[in-house]
């Protein structure tokens, strides 16, 4: 608990636990901290979906792989960040997973059986209704970012879905400078599009002024922004 108290002070699903609870209440969880290196599976499609990932150290994708090999990236995680509780939810611990869990560097989470969360242990340890609680607020969050990228997938070409998320992602940071969890190809993975096509739109919002970029790094530039930038 010690080595990452701070990060799962910080997951929603934990809010208002007290510290006195925290031992017994991983302890009836029956949590159990894994450590995975890059390019392993931390959970895979066809497995029971009855467990509720926490990550601690490291990078993962949930990842949707189709039959012919294409992959599409759905979210990407980061440390503080919850996973495969939707799923966990859904089918009540009984079903399998639709989709995979990918570590992108060395990893190290805190797997939960979905099933002691929403089951009161004999000991009759108060902490559960708050967790039940805390899910559904999880839940309806997890809901309001899939909508928004269904917002953009929606666009009809790739130059409005590239747009359409790298404003939101400015918004979020504050400003116009930010870095996004993706390279090229998992960006093109994320927003559904070829990736050549995803890099002709940006060499395009390059040429116009509307964009620096570099790796995962973006500016937005307003007209404005472009005004200042020749006077220097």
């Amino acid at each position: 608990m010690n080595d990452h108290e701070a990060i799962l002070r910080s997951v929603p699903l934990f809010d208002g636990i007290r510290p006195d609870e925290w031992e017994r209440m991983l302890g009836c969880l029956g949590a159990v901290h894994r450590r995975y290196p890059a390019g392993e599976f931390i959970l895979m499609a066809g497995q029971p979906a009855d467990r509720v990932g926490v990550l601690l150290e490291g990078r993962a994708q949930v990842l949707r792989e189709e039959f012919s090999g294409a992959r599409t990236i759905l979210t990407a995680l980061a440390p503080g960040d919850l996973f495969a509780e939707a799923f966990a939810c859904a089918s009540g611990g009984g079903r399998t997973l639709p989709v995979s869990v990918l570590a992108t560097s060395d990893c190290r989470v805190l797997l939960i059986d979905y099933r002691k969360i929403i089951t009161s242990c004999p000991s009759a340890c108060d902490f559960h209704a708050r967790l039940v609680r805390n899910m559904l607020a999880v839940l309806a969050d997890k809901n309001l970012l899939l909508n928004r990228r269904l917002r953009h997938l929606s666009k009809r070409t790739t130059r409005e879905k590239l747009l359409s998320y790298l404003s939101e992602e400015a918004a979020a940071h504050g400003g116009g400078e930010f870095d996004i969890p993706f390279d090229r190809q998992g960006l093109a993975d994320y927003l559904c599009v070829e990736r050549s096509a995803m890099s002709a739109a940006l060499s395009k919002l390059r040429e116009e002024g509307l964009l620096e970029t570099r790796r995962s790094h973006f500016r937005l530039l307003r007209p404005r922004d472009r005004e200042d930038a020749e006077l220097f």
